[in-house]
């Protein structure tokens, strides 16, 4: 497989902050490369690819330690229906922690 088959079979939705979600087929083809050109270093295998270089890193890492599989984390990454309610409890848990700082803050603020 070339450079070009793997950037043409790249399929990512787009995230806030220009943050992109790569599909598991995508990440793997990169990580094969990665495997079978050892010698190439991350900075050019991410302008190939158009990844950052951190990123490739880190999805080496993670298929390091995962037992050589690809981790792809998304809506459809749960293990069971469960898993997903407990995810979307602890973002709200959070999203509601922060406003709750930011209402302290402004209760400070004003009181001055």
């Amino acid at each position: 497989m070339t450079v070009l088959d793997i950037v043409d079979s790249c399929a990512y939705g787009t995230m806030s902050r220009n943050s992109k979600a790569y599909d598991q087929k995508f990440k793997e083809n990169v990580i094969n490369y990665v495997l079978e050109h050892p010698e190439e270093k991350y900075t050019a295998l991410g302008n190939k690819f158009g990844v950052h270089p951190t990123t490739i890193a880190g999805w080496m890492k993670q298929y390091r330690s995962n037992d050589n599989q690809v981790i792809v984390r998304g809506s459809g990454n749960y293990a069971s229906d469960e898993a997903k309610e407990i995810a979307k409890l602890k973002k709200e848990l959070k999203d509601t922690k922060d406003a709750l700082e930011v209402l302290k803050k402004a209760i400070g603020i004003m009181g001055k």
